[in-house]
């Protein structure tokens, strides 16, 4: 193998472990103690070998966030196999956040110059989101803006949650109705349009 593909996967590999590090470690004691002395003294390299792979802690945030928009899109595409399903990913979707509270939090939480609903959408971002637009296939005429809404209720749902304002204990509840309210607009709208014609 030639030294200079040799050095770029020893690279790549550092680059991860990186990421992970910093991933393990929010998890472990949240994203206060992530500095980059404690991810070198973790991965055992030195603080300038890390600023060349990352600029500082927001750009490794950065790179968990895009990370965890990759896993959450295969979640959420797992919770519906056989076609659309609004109740699987809706649970899928509050699954993922209350199992990596840190993970979430680095995807929705703290600033990254991830953009959104732009030309510039990273490709993992516009997976998860294309996610919750197929749970509305054939629901709606419109699934992006309701794709919209229903994340919007989801995220409201996780933060309270994960925050103590609202009780874990009637998430089910709560996703049954949510569910129950969307697929019942999507519904009401669709007729609605169509008799406007």
């Amino acid at each position: 193998m030639p030294s200079t593909d040799r050095r770029g996967r020893e690279r790549a590999e550092r680059h991860q472990l990186i990421i992970t590090a910093a991933r393990e470690l929010a998890e472990a004691e949240g994203w206060d103690a992530v500095t980059t002395r404690r991810l070198a003294e973790r991965v055992e390299y030195s603080q300038p070998v890390l600023y060349g792979h990352f600029d500082g802690k927001d750009a490794i945030v950065r790179a968990v966030a895009l990370e965890g928009f990759a896993e959450l899109a295969a979640q959420l595409g797992r919770a519906q196999p056989d076609g659309p399903s609004l109740h699987g990913v809706c649970t899928a979707y509050l699954d993922f956040a209350d199992r990596r509270p840190a993970l979430y939090q680095a995807m929705f939480v703290l600033p990254t110059d991830l953009k959104f609903a732009s030309d510039e959408t990273p490709e993992p971002l516009r997976a998860a989101f294309g996610e919750l637009v197929t749970a509305l296939i054939g629901q709606t005429s419109f699934p992006e803006l309701l794709a919209e809404l229903l994340w919007s209720a989801l995220h409201g749902l996780a933060v309270l949650t994960q925050s103590g304002r609202i009780p874990a204990a009637g998430q089910a509840q709560r996703v049954d109705a949510l569910v129950e309210r969307m697929s019942h607009h999507a519904r009401a709208r669709t007729t609605t349009g169509r008799q406007s014609r």
